[in-house]
């Protein structure tokens, strides 16, 4: 992806512990290469919040 692409989704809390679930749509998915179960970083950057595909050959903390 070359450019920023925005979008707008509901976050929702489903165990009342902070936690948010984000649904993603699936040309979302196709178009950065996202399966189901896949780990995102998050970032807030300039106001907004950032979602990055996680390696997945990173050290899980």
């Amino acid at each position: 992806m070359t450019e920023a692409q925005r979008w707008t989704v509901k976050c929702q809390d489903p165990a009342g512990n902070g936690d948010v679930i984000i649904d993603l749509r699936p040309d979302l998915h196709a178009s950065l290469g996202l399966s189901i179960g896949d780990v995102l970083t998050i970032k807030v950057i300039g106001g907004a919040i950032v979602l990055t595909p996680k390696s997945s050959d990173s050290a899980t903390p």
